[in-house]
């Protein structure tokens, strides 16, 4: 087969392309925003700005103050569209929403996925939100309500409810033919043909390039795919994208309690909430959530501050374990220079194990049947490690104070803090987990805590015992 050539047309496109290789994403996005809104005349603004693609349109926006969004969308509302609207973050949504005409919106959301428009309209304000439900067909309005009607995070709400269905027996000429003829009813971006039985079960899909390699008189039935996965439509958006990666899915059919097809959910969408949750468990790791561009001082402040009440909780706790050793810190001085770098090191091996420990939760590589050989591998680890980490200290030690019990006691300590410190890397989430609770969120603080107390009870405990 020869290659495919470019016409004289496609090699005028390409040399519109521009590329900075200096740039991480491979294009610059300029000040294009800035530049117009310097600009006085509305028709000027408008030529400027229509050419931005919707994505970098979306990504300038973002980083204008909120004055500067508000003078421009109140100077050039017609250049929000739905595309724009889909790309930007929430919060930035929320905030420009109430300058746009609620015909103006209604409009835009006809333009883009259901799926997108869900999000759009969950982010308005409630009366709004039935200013722009009237101004829809009773048909968009209807499939926005039904999304909406669902669970935030849910399948439901997420999914797109346009897809391509067709019965047993048509063929693939017949297949095509309705595609043409509905074009602008199809979804925007589709892989995979879903075949439906008589109760409109899918028992079968044929992706798209699949089908256009038969002939006409060819039946769908004779060449399909058997499903392999269906997605409920009140499944948990982290469940789906798990089924996603697992089975190397591009797109699948939901389905409601009785088995019917009533959307599918495909890969961009998935990708989409696999970066969020991934975010969000390293967020939650750290205890804080994600300070939004229209965050203020103050609301980071809210989310934050909980958790470090719940961790100078821990920190007391600790320093009550050093309070029973004081008379010990104050007969031997040295005590209280080597006891953080024990528990210091403690904790730095249970947040590694942690961390290795929540991502396995999260890609089901942790079970109740791994459980076990998860917590045997992290100690032995941690034996290891805690076994080098302890000659070295136990040299500098005595290299410093010229002690060998004291250097002895570092030893001891540094192996035993490191061994529980991977047991509870390991046990906590799955405790948490098994419990009901987010492991991402709660598990660091606890596991701090006990790297913390075993390190501190361990060194000093046995500083008492040896030493006085």
């Amino acid at each position: 087969m020869e290659p495919t050539k470019l016409s004289d047309t496609d090699t005028e496109k390409v040399s519109h392309i521009d590329i900075d290789d200096n740039s991480d994403t491979g294009h610059d996005l300029g000040h294009e925003l800035l530049d117009a809104l310097a600009l006085e005349d509305h028709s000027d603004m408008v030529t400027a700005l229509e050419s931005l693609h919707p994505a970098d349109f979306s990504d300038q926006l973002e980083e204008l103050t909120a004055e500067e969004r508000e003078e421009l969308v109140r100077r050039v509302p017609e250049l929000i569209s739905g595309e724009i609207l889909a790309e930007l973050e929430d919060e930035v949504v929320e905030t420009i929403l109430p300058l746009i005409p609620a015909e103006q919106l209604a409009t835009a959301l006809k333009t883009i996925d259901n799926d997108d428009a869900t999000q759009i309209v969950e982010e308005m304000e409630d009366a709004q939100r039935e200013d722009v439900l009237d101004a829809l067909e009773p048909f968009d309005r209807a499939a926005l309500e039904a999304s909406l009607a669902f669970d935030d995070e849910t399948i439901g709400r997420l999914m797109q409810r346009e897809f391509v269905a067709a019965p047993t027996f048509w063929t693939v000429g017949d297949t095509i033919d309705h595609m043409r003829t509905t074009g602008e009813e199809l979804p925007e971006l589709f892989f995979n043909i879903y075949i439906v039985d008589t109760a409109f079960k899918p028992i079968g899909y044929i992706p798209v390039s699949k089908l256009m390699r038969f002939e006409r008189p060819v039946t769908l039935e004779s060449v399909m795919d058997e499903i392999i996965v269906t997605i409920p439509q009140d499944m948990d958006q982290e469940e789906a994208a798990y089924l996603f990666e697992k089975y190397n899915l591009i797109s699948a059919p939901v389905v409601d309690p009785d088995g019917r097809l009533v959307g599918m959910m495909t890969v961009d969408d998935i990708i989409e909430i696999i970066q969020d949750e991934n975010k969000e468990d390293i967020l939650a790791l750290a205890g804080v959530s994600d300070a939004g561009l229209t965050d203020t001082a103050l609301t980071t402040v809210k989310s934050r501050a909980p958790w470090l009440f719940v961790n100078l909780i821990t920190a007391v706790l600790a320093s009550l374990v050093i309070a029973q050793f004081d008379y010990a810190i104050s007969e031997i001085v040295a005590l209280a220079v080597l006891m953080p770098i024990v528990a210091s090191m403690g904790g730095n091996a249970g947040t590694q194990a942690l961390a290795v420990a929540v991502r396995a939760l999260t890609e089901r590589d942790l079970t109740s049947r791994t459980a076990w050989r998860a917590i045997r591998r992290e100690a032995l680890a941690a034996l290891f490690i805690g076994i080098i980490f302890a000659v070295v200290l136990a040299i500098i030690a005595f290299l410093w104070f010229g002690d060998t019990q004291l250097a002895m006691v570092a030893f001891v300590a540094m192996i035993i803090n490191h061994v529980f410190a991977g047991i509870a890397g390991v046990s906590v989430p799955l405790i948490l987990k098994h419990y009901g609770a987010d492991p991402a969120v709660a598990s660091s603080v606890f596991v701090t805590t006990v790297t913390d107390v075993v390190g501190f009870f361990a060194f000093l405990g046995f500083a008492a015992a040896m030493l006085l």
